[in-house]
């Protein structure tokens, strides 16, 4: 047995779906114990992940399509080759990918609340870097820490910095959304910096070498099977050829459109895609996850005309692909079952409340900290960003300002808190989803990030504390 087989012997979480379920029990359990609460039945338990399910059905089927896309994108070999003549040019240099990216998807994070949108692209992300030399974990870092450091600082995310800002204004309270941003961009920033240094020194030490992974063989042997197709990790090379280029070119092109169609142009007073509902019925700047499903659709469809694909090819590619995508699918309902469970009981709304009251009469830093420490509990529980918002807001922001506190700064407290713990949480169909396509168990990532998010936890802490004081 190997001795990266034996590092994970000594801690293994079950399977994703074991570990949700096991805390979907236990949230079930403790309503017996909160006076005040719904106590949940068995069958409560029992149906909470299915209609996490088909509360969650818009995602699921966008990941299934997003694996369909994927499957006849990668049967005609045009990604592989592209990633290799990429990798190839590179060569000496694959570290300046890590920031790169990561940058960029904290962009989609900050401004638009990038989040379940990264699942499409983790498998061509854990593809370059698998053959650029790392391995599936330094994917992931990129991705999650990437968007993740994004929407925890974010600055005009509408999902949770106007929800968060119409929550207060339906309670009379105006905020200054100049504060908001300038704190924000501060806690993006930091966070940031923090992952991309983390994610660079650990892709810098398995690029050196390969047994300073965090991952066991197993992973890798799953990952490899994957996403390069086969064993041993060493790449087939691929003629990048004509038609492959163009087939590539379709490919970024669908992403374009894709993160086109999901910027809120109107709420930065854009109106130049305001007649492009010709194809879904939706202009650009409104699509959802329906809207996005079969544009991933119709670009399967054209890539694999392009190739030169039957018909029969095209389909049969399709539905390999999207038959990848089940569990990924499965997981993401699961979770939801988790905030099905807290709904349905009431148990969210006791916590929320519960939590209020226990900030009254504490100095601004003390309360800086510790509705940070609520915050992190809370996003937990309800790991929806503007859910949350909608619920907590409307208690916070009053009790802040009858403390002399400043409104702007608990939103950008509930920006930090619900945002460093979406990095991490079991109850993320985010995270669960791409661990699950980038084939990582649960616990390398624990491992990995936790270091990470203490880092993250006080600078933001210090930039929060700071901000409460100034303002």
């Amino acid at each position: 047995m190997s001795t990266n087989e034996n590092k994970k012997r000594s801690f293994k979480l079950p399977t994703a779906y074991t570990v949700l379920l096991a805390i979907t029990a236990i949230i079930a359990i403790a309503t017996y114990f909160i006076p005040g609460v719904k106590k949940a039945t068995l069958a409560d338990f029992v149906m909470a992940p299915i209609t996490g399910l088909k509360e969650s059905i818009d995602i699921a089927i966008f990941v299934l399509l997003i694996g369909g896309f994927l499957g006849v994108t990668t049967k005609t070999g045009a990604l592989d080759a592209g990633i290799g003549n990429v990798v190839a040019k590179l060569k000496g240099k694959e570290l300046i990918l890590i920031p790169v990216l990561m940058f960029l998807f904290s962009l989609g994070g900050t401004s638009f609340g990038m989040a379940e949108e990264t699942i499409a692209f983790t498998a061509l992300v854990t593809t370059t870097m698998i053959i650029a030399g790392f391995d599936p974990l330094v994917s992931v870092g990129t991705i999650i820490l990437g968007a993740g450091c994004g929407v925890l600082g974010s600055t005009v995310n509408p999902f949770l910095v106007s929800v968060s800002i119409g929550a207060l204004k339906g309670v009379n309270i105006a905020t200054n959304q100049v504060i908001v941003i300038g704190t924000n961009i501060a806690l993006w920033l930091s966070s940031l910096l923090i992952s991309i240094f983390f994610v660079m020194n650990y892709a810098k030490k398995v690029h050196a070498d390969k047994s300073n992974t965090l991952l066991s063989d197993s992973e890798i042997r799953q990952a490899n099977e994957a996403f390069i197709g086969n064993k041993d990790g060493k790449e087939e090379i691929i003629e990048f050829t004509g038609q492959r280029k163009v087939v590539l070119s379709l490919f970024a092109f669908t992403f374009l459109v894709m993160v086109a169609g999901i910027i809120p142009w109107e709420e930065f007073g854009i109106t130049i895609f305001a007649n492009t509902a010709f194809l879904t019925g939706a202009p650009l700047g409104s699509w959802w996850f329906s809207e996005l499903g079969m544009w991933f659709v119709i670009m399967a469809i054209i890539i694999g005309l392009v190739y030169r694909m039957t018909e029969l090819e095209i389909v049969n590619s399709f539905l390999d692909g999207a038959a990848e995508m089940v569990g990924v699918a499965l997981v993401i309902g699961v979770s939801k079952g988790i905030s099905v469970i807290m709904g349905s009981t009431g148990l969210d709304a006791y916590v929320l409340s519960k939590a209020s009251s226990v900030l009254i009469g504490m100095s601004p830093i003390i309360f800086t900290v510790v509705a940070y420490l609520i915050y992190m509990a809370l996003s937990f529980f309800i790991p929806s960003t503007s859910g949350l918002a909608g619920l907590s807001m409307p208690i916070f922001g009053p009790l802040a300002v009858s403390l002399g506190f400043s409104p702007e700064v608990i939103i950008s407290i509930f920006s930090a808190g619900s945002g460093i713990v979406n990095l991490v949480t079991p109850t993320s169909g985010v995270i669960m989803g791409t661990l699950a396509i980038a084939k990582v168990d649960y616990s390398s990532w624990v491992k990995f990030v936790t270091k990470v998010l203490l880092a993250i936890f006080v600078a933001s802490a210090i930039i929060l504390s700071i901000a409460m004081m100034m303002v």
